[in-house]
């Protein structure tokens, strides 16, 4: 009878075992943001914030590493290129991981997703996700959305997907990402080519593929880079100096970005842009418009570069990128087009 009991015993922790290789190894990278924050107490450890969702091993062995512990409003191009780096020294290091799962800010994660969504040359998924409520407010939505981040992670379907934001049983692709509510729950739309699929108690669900290149097919391997060039941002309004522009142009960045009216029409202190020679820093003309998009085309022999669907912010990553491979416009509005 002891033997039995031994033998059964035995059994029982071998298929434990086996069930355990079985599942699929999963990475999580924590970088703070309110997903890792409480109501007025300093952000809790990436590991801290993990073992409170302890349904995570569930469905995969979770490694947890803190790479920064930040607001995602203190993001910067120099993280976002330290953890471009890190996940290509991961992958080389852990062959077998099947997801990264990066959790993250809500204030910029758009741009985060986007500029990896452009340097990470591998297929293996990328999922980041965040929280709108604090982990100790009534009813957080952190750990589902990190569990639902999981899920997408492992999925078949997710390999060639690009770098993906899963928030709100949601999937986006990281080119789409919007954040439209500086609360709610649903805070993040996508564009109005709609979110990739959904997160549903049974099952992850696809229902499209992100057309434009991304990942294993981006062209801006930035492993070697040290930092980026440096583009900035002007918003137009209503009566805007034509110094504010004139200003921008003499500082030392390499290129610019207007946030226009809609369709990219100006105000009258950006009347100069379209006389501009072609010599001068890139200048791309991206709208303010929520789902906005800039008609026609940019003009010969200008500086001008059209931003097409993308708002200031994911623009000013393109061209940052650009100009690492160069700064001529032609080339320059090929990859706004393609990316």
């Amino acid at each position: 009878m002891k033997n039995t009991i031994s033998f059964f015993l035995l059994l029982l922790g071998t298929l434990a075992y086996s069930q355990n290789l079985v599942k699929p190894n999963v990475l999580i990278i924590t970088t703070g943001g309110t997903i890792a924050s409480k109501t007025d107490a300093p952000l809790i450890e990436g590991h801290e914030l993990i073992q409170a969702v302890p349904q995570l091993k569930d469905y995969a062995n979770v490694e947890v590493e803190e790479f920064v512990r930040v607001g995602s409003s203190r993001m910067t191009p120099e993280i976002w290129l330290s953890l471009t780096k890190r996940i290509s020294t991961v992958l080389k290091e852990k062959p077998d991981l099947k997801s990264i799962i990066i959790t993250h800010g809500t204030d910029t994660m758009e741009e985060t997703a986007f500029f990896l969504n452009l340097t990470h040359i591998s297929d293996v998924p990328i999922i980041l996700v965040g929280s709108m409520r604090s982990s100790n407010e009534i009813s957080p939505d952190g750990p589902a959305n990190l569990i639902n981040a999981v899920r997408v992670g492992i999925s078949p379907e997710a390999i060639g997907k690009g770098v993906m934001v899963v928030m709100n049983e949601n999937i986006s692709a990281g080119r789409d990402l919007i954040k439209s509510n500086n609360r709610r729950v649903d805070a993040f739309a996508s564009t109005e080519i709609g979110f990739l699929g959904f997160v549903d108690p049974e099952k992850v669900t696809f229902y499209r593929t992100p057309s434009k290149a991304h990942t294993l097919h981006s062209e801006f391997n930035v492993y070697e880079l040290v930092s980026l060039p440096e583009v900035e941002i002007i918003q137009d309004y209503a009566g805007l100096d034509p110094s504010i522009f004139s200003y921008f142009l003499n500082r030392p960045n390499q290129g610019l970005v207007i946030s226009s009216f809609a369709g990219g029409r100006f105000s009258a202190g950006f009347d100069q842009v379209y006389n501009m020679k072609a010599n001068l820093k890139p200048i791309v003309i991206s709208s303010s418009i929520k789902n906005g998009r800039i008609m026609g085309t940019n003009p010969k022999d200008s500086p001008v570069v059209i931003a097409n669907d993308l708002p200031a912010n994911k623009a000013r990553i393109l061209l940052m990128l650009s100009l690492t491979k160069t700064s001529d416009v032609v080339k320059i509005q090929g990859y706004f087009n393609k990316y």
